[in-house]
């Protein structure tokens, strides 16, 4: 069994555990959260033991062999790092950091304990993710990606109300871009690899994060499109053009339906049962690598989390959107 710690007690978590329910090896071990009040309250629903309200005395502990991060994206680089230097797997919410440099570090601090990293960018676990890169090859050549993930978030009526939660504050490293646009690129990167040329226009609300944006990724022989927000919805699905055809995949961040339409009309269904709930797949990836010795994915690598927040960084730039951890 691979004993687990959780950090962090919001929705996402509860997300993560009820989908932990089906992975074998996964126990649910300790917990932390700030307050003794609110770890008390997350532990009897889940009959934890193990409670925590101190990081270091956590990062130490010989009760877990693991940690899953879902705190604000500002927190993730200094207590993914501590639990690494503790000899802690870390399984971390994406995205993995707020900047690059947070992530280059991360990742440095794994490879030197040798101990397994991964960012929890739950949609290149899928099923239909596998598909989508299985069958792009009955379209090729391959000339444009698109990928659509706007969600009008119900806290952006609360920042209209004057109340600027955690979605919307840059003291957290949080936005659009970060929340859903890395849904976009991060398959893109895995796709595809690092684009030649980037131009992004976003719009920044009054709080200091964007609200939503558009990206232009230019490669040598094809371009993406991508567009995202948090302050507006939409119901187009995400698309591959090829020169035989397109592949049709209706979400971008969980892939339920995917098709491709040939260019002489008929139409072949792709979709494979992908009946877990969406963040199964990363939960046994995560037990599967550990549980096999293994400290880097070959999916979520090192290396594709690097390059897409190295992208997120230069969509940033673009748009002129700064948190205080670049001011570090």
């Amino acid at each position: 069994m691979i004993r687990i710690g959780i950090v962090g007690t919001n929705w996402i978590t509860e997300r993560l555990l009820e989908a932990a329910n089906a992975v074998e090896n996964f126990k649910l071990t300790a917990i932390y959260s700030r307050t003794s009040e609110r770890a008390d309250e997350f532990a009897s629903k889940y009959g934890i033991t193990k409670l925590f309200t101190n990081l270091e005395e956590m990062a130490v502990s010989e009760e877990i062999d693991a940690v899953y991060i879902a705190t604000p994206n500002s927190y993730h680089a200094d207590q993914a790092i501590l639990f690494l230097q503790n000899g802690k797997h870390v399984l971390c919410e994406k995205p993995l950091a707020a900047n690059a440099t947070e992530v280059a570090r991360m990742i440095q601090a794994a490879i030197n304990h040798n101990v397994l990293l991964m960012e929890a960018m739950k949609s290149t676990f899928l099923p239909n993710f596998k598909v989508i890169q299985d069958n792009l090859h009955k379209i090729c050549p391959i000339r444009r990606y698109f990928a659509s993930y706007c969600q009008y978030s119900s806290r952006y009526d609360k920042y209209k109300e004057g109340i600027v939660l955690n979605a919307f504050n840059p003291k957290f490293a949080n936005g659009s871009l970060m929340d859903l646009g890395v849904y976009c690129l991060y398959p893109l990167i895995i796709l595809f690899g690092e684009p030649k040329e980037v131009r992004a226009t976003g719009l920044i609300l009054d709080s200091g994060v964007d609200g939503e944006g558009s990206v232009l990724l230019k490669y040598d022989d094809k371009d993406a499109v991508v567009i995202y927000s948090k302050i507006t919805n939409s119901s187009l699905p995400s698309e591959i053009q090829g020169e035989k055809g397109s592949m049709i995949i209706d979400k971008i961040h969980s892939a339920e339906k995917v098709e491709i339409h040939y260019n002489d009309g008929t139409i072949e269904p792709l979709t494979v049962d992908q009946s877990h709930p969406s963040m199964y797949y990363e939960v046994k990836e995560f037990v599967d690598l550990i549980s096999q010795g293994k400290t880097e994915s070959t999916i979520n690598s090192f290396e594709n989390s690097h390059t897409t927040m190295r992208l997120l960084d230069k969509v940033r730039e673009e748009i002129g959107l700064i948190f205080p951890s670049d001011l570090k």
